[in-house]
């Protein structure tokens, strides 16, 4: 390696310890702002656990409207209890963590581009940018998936579900954040099928055809998986958090038809 390249990889070095520590300092500043909201950070996060929650009173509007009496999701209680001295601590740290995250993510990924930026072709930079843009938009939108059906039709139904009459269910502070946070995270990766597609296909390594080959397998596992992440038995809820995934899975072909058809 000669001295200019020596000089030019400690240069480089230099700039993405520059990146890095800005980006710290950012998720910081707004993970201390989550934490000192903590009524509002966690008055929405166990929102799903109360009655007066916007999907329950959706479906119980559409329950009085239609007459359909099992899109009626009934009353409730849950009950939280916590078992460590510190738990309760660490838990708002932990949260506050992960929503400061997300709140600096834009200003995140536009510092990591811009060290990327310089080492793409031209064309490169043209196709980042959209990806880059939708693939973010697909993230939330998993994650809002997840806050408004996925996770709050499940955890209602297993926090009715009874083995025998005289086991009660009290969830514990714990179970309930870290299941919450794992959902929407999946949520999130799951919703960027489209994306990971794109990628393949521009590589060379899908094709539509074989996308189209098989989609009756891909109906299947996708009704297997929403079954699995919403054990409610409900079929309306079930409708609700397969149809989404299925139709990213339409869009998938076609950007991959598209992509194909580019590169011949």
């Amino acid at each position: 390696m000669s001295q200019a390249e020596v000089g030019s990889f400690w240069d480089h070095l230099d700039v993405l310890r520059k990146v890095l520590f800005r980006c710290l300092i950012a998720w910081g500043i707004a993970a201390v702002a989550a934490f000192c909201f903590k009524n509002v950070l966690f008055g929405l996060l166990f929102a799903p656990s109360r009655d007066s929650f916007a999907s329950y009173r959706l479906m119980a509007w559409l329950c009085a409207t239609t007459g359909w009496q099992s899109l009626c999701p009934g009353g409730f209680e849950a009950s939280f209890i916590n078992t460590e001295l510190a738990a309760q601590f660490m838990t708002h740290i932990k949260v506050a963590l992960w929503v400061g995250l997300v709140m600096a993510s834009p200003y995140l990924i536009v510092q990591l581009y811009g060290f990327v930026a310089p080492a793409l072709y031209d064309n490169e930079k043209k196709q980042s940018g959209p990806i880059l843009v939708w693939g973010t938009l697909l993230f939330v939108l998993g994650v809002l998936m997840n806050y408004f059906v996925i996770f709050p039709f499940s955890f209602r139904f297993l926090n009715n579900y009874q083995v025998y009459a005289e086991v009660h269910n009290q969830i514990s502070l714990d179970s309930y954040i870290s299941t919450f946070l794992m959902l929407s995270l999946l949520m999130g990766i799951l919703f960027e099928i489209p994306i990971v597609n794109y990628l393949l296909a521009k590589a060379g390594l899908l094709q539509a055809a074989t996308l189209k080959k098989y989609r009756r397998h891909a109906i299947v596992g996708i009704a297997i998986v929403a079954a699995v992440i919403t054990p409610t038995g409900d079929a309306v809820t079930l409708t609700l958090v397969t149809l989404p995934i299925y139709l990213l899975y339409e869009a998938s072909i076609l950007i991959v038809n598209r992509t194909n058809s580019k590169s011949t």
